[in-house]
């Protein structure tokens, strides 16, 4: 069963919320987690934007929202951001570009993971955008990534797409900004192998 909801949802690992140790990260607002999951966002076609360093958590909390939903048998799919906008392109030249923001203006969550981790070039930045616009008050979408909002004109190399790009996310939206330490580094730190403070990325803008 997990195996078929990997390969119809795309999710690389199936967590929970509850499983989530929100005591390892103390900047989470746990009210905003639990309002997020009675997934009242879904029904009234609002977004997430979750913010914050390497191994964080937020793809735990994407996924888990993600579970959520297809709990409420809602369509759900992850997909990394490299790899969304790779289809994208080949979609375009196939020529089955519109059947395949068919699919996705379809779901009811498109979760978009790791955004930012690498820039796109002008051809991806601009399919990404024209799926962000044809989602827009359609469906639900959930960022991850690592930029704060003052850095996306380097992930998308164009301030005016970046800036158009960010104006429908955020119109109706919900921000997590975590600052915290790596789960997967957590370990070897209390041993004292490492020491790496991964709290750096602060937005500004997820305090408004």
């Amino acid at each position: 069963m997990l195996d078929l909801l990997q390969l119809y949802t795309g999710f690389p690992f199936h967590k929970h919320l509850d499983d989530f140790d929100f005591t390892f990260q103390p900047s989470i607002d746990v009210k905003k987690i639990k309002e997020l999951k009675t997934l009242r966002f879904m029904y009234e076609k609002e977004n997430v934007i979750f913010l914050g360093p390497p191994g964080v958590g937020k793809t735990h909390l994407a996924v888990g929202l993600g579970m959520e939903g297809i709990k409420e048998g809602k369509k759900v799919y992850f997909i990394n951001s490299i790899t969304l906008v790779d289809k994208l392109k080949k979609s375009f030249y196939e020529r089955s570009f519109e059947k395949q923001m068919r699919f996705y203006k379809a779901l009811d969550l498109l979760i978009i993971d790791e955004l930012g981790y690498l820039p796109l070039d002008s051809e991806g930045a601009k399919l990404f955008f024209e799926l962000i616009s044809e989602k827009y008050e359609q469906g639900s979408v959930i960022v991850t990534s690592n930029r704060s909002f003052n850095e996306w004109n380097k992930i998308f190399e164009d301030e005016v797409i970046a800036t158009a790009v960010l104006d429908r996310l955020l119109h109706h939206s919900t921000i997590i900004n975590i600052r915290g330490k790596s789960y997967r580094l957590r370990e070897k730190q209390k041993s004292g192998m490492i020491r790496l403070d991964t709290s750096k990325i602060i937005d500004e803008n997820a305090q408004n």
